[in-house]
């Protein structure tokens, strides 16, 4: 409840102090079934972006454990997010996230690259989806990258992409990883192009 009513809140606030958001391919959004959803990481508030266009879908996010401090511990969790150890990752990292898109009826925001500081996709989003049997939706969003330029009214398009279904990867080994890695980069770049022109 608390997630759905802040979700909400947030994105009247938005649309009044922004009001040139554009959100496109939303009917490729899995409506029956959980999913990851991935992009590339560039700003702060690219998570909440992606989260409001696939309403009413609930998500659940990493976040580094520096975050969770006394009383914005207790607005983040409520808001889906559990803390990582960037430096010591543990097993949680694995069994929160596989659990939660197995038995629950939540999917998982994940940004492959790890940091907004990094164009290298990495495996965690390979091995979770391969053990929670879901697929992958990729998702670019393309706008302000600071909260200054959120509020000079630039455009922002956060456009979906199809459903990337890994089943036929038998393995998620260095191959399989790669395999996965090199499907959500190409489906990062049409999406990117189709923004690129759109916008022209």
């Amino acid at each position: 409840m608390f997630y759905a009513v802040l979700r909400d809140i947030v994105a009247a606030l938005l649309w009044i102090f922004n009001g040139n958001i554009h959100f496109a391919n939303r009917e490729k959004i899995p409506n029956d079934e959980n999913y990851i959803l991935v992009a590339p990481h560039r700003s702060l508030f690219d998570p909440v972006f992606m989260a409001i266009g696939a309403r009413p879908k609930r998500f659940i996010f990493m976040a580094k454990k520096e975050l969770f401090i006394p009383v914005f511990s207790f607005i983040v969790r409520r808001c889906g997010a559990f803390p990582i150890d960037r430096t010591n990752p543990g097993s949680d990292v694995l069994k929160i996230p596989i659990k939660e898109l197995k038995s629950s009826n939540k999917s998982l925001v994940m940004f492959p690259t790890g940091t907004r500081y990094s164009n290298t996709l990495k495996g965690g989003v390979a091995v979770i989806a391969k053990m929670a049997k879901v697929r992958i939706v990729p998702v670019v969003y393309q706008g302000p990258l600071t909260f200054g330029q959120l509020f000079l009214r630039r455009r922002i398009d956060v456009r979906y992409g199809d459903p990337i279904n890994i089943s036929d990867i038998k393995k998620m080994n260095s191959e399989g990883i790669a395999e996965v890695a090199k499907r959500i980069q190409t489906a990062f770049d049409q999406l990117n192009n189709e923004i690129n022109l759109s916008r022209n």
